[in-house]
């Protein structure tokens, strides 16, 4: 079968914060589409300010560049590229539109919520399974998870900038943008890089 190129099967929105005095952010994002699907993900380099930036663009970089691989083997691919760098967090996940599923992982604390469109959905949210260790100095053992999605499904990522549990007061009815401005101005410390990304699910367009 020919392939079948993928248009418009997203729709995002992005809010973050930079701590003042800094130049650039330590928190990254990738939405990287491609022939089966796309790679999403939010990246925390440790701490805050040049350095942090240094491996979190490291890590984009290799997102960017195998964003049609497994997320396992991405993370490992990411975990070999940064040991020279003071490492980062991240959670990811890839959609499969042929299929309709999303397959997500994660190292560290960048928190991350899939709500449903169909509220009669049990459960109508996910919650990804967050393991302790750093990309580029510890991985845990890593794990993937595999979800149904439909469109109209919606993924949060945020990172810990964030308050935790930012999920349990906002409606995921609203526009990915709007929501992500709101998460934002809700939930945000200020004490920390912030960045929230939202991605609608539409799902394949012919």
């Amino acid at each position: 079968m020919p392939k079948q190129t993928v248009q418009n099967i997203l729709e995002v929105g992005i809010a973050s914060y930079i701590l003042p005095g800094q130049s650039e952010s330590g928190d990254r994002y990738i939405v990287k589409q491609f022939d089966e699907g796309a790679l999403i993900g939010v990246i925390d380099g440790l701490g805050h300010g040049n350095e942090a930036a240094i491996a979190a663009k490291a890590a984009v970089k290799v997102l960017e560049q195998f964003a049609h691989e497994p997320t396992i083997s991405l993370i490992r691919r990411a975990h070999e590229t940064l040991r020279s760098t003071r490492g980062v967090v991240m959670s990811i996940a890839r959609f499969n539109i042929s299929e309709n599923t999303m397959t997500w992982s994660s190292v560290g604390n960048v928190e991350g919520v899939l709500f449903r469109a169909d509220r009669n959905t049990v459960p109508n949210r996910e919650i990804v399974l967050l393991r302790a260790g750093v990309v580029g100095y510890q991985l845990p053992q890593l794990y993937a998870s595999v979800h149904p999605i439909s469109p109209g499904d919606t993924l949060i990522f945020a990172t810990d900038g964030i308050r935790s549990g930012f999920y349990d007061s906002i409606s995921a009815q609203d526009v990915p943008q709007k929501l992500a401005d709101k998460i934002c101005a809700q939930s945000i410390k200020k004490n920390d890089d912030a960045l929230v990304l939202v991605v609608r699910y539409l799902g394949r367009k012919l």
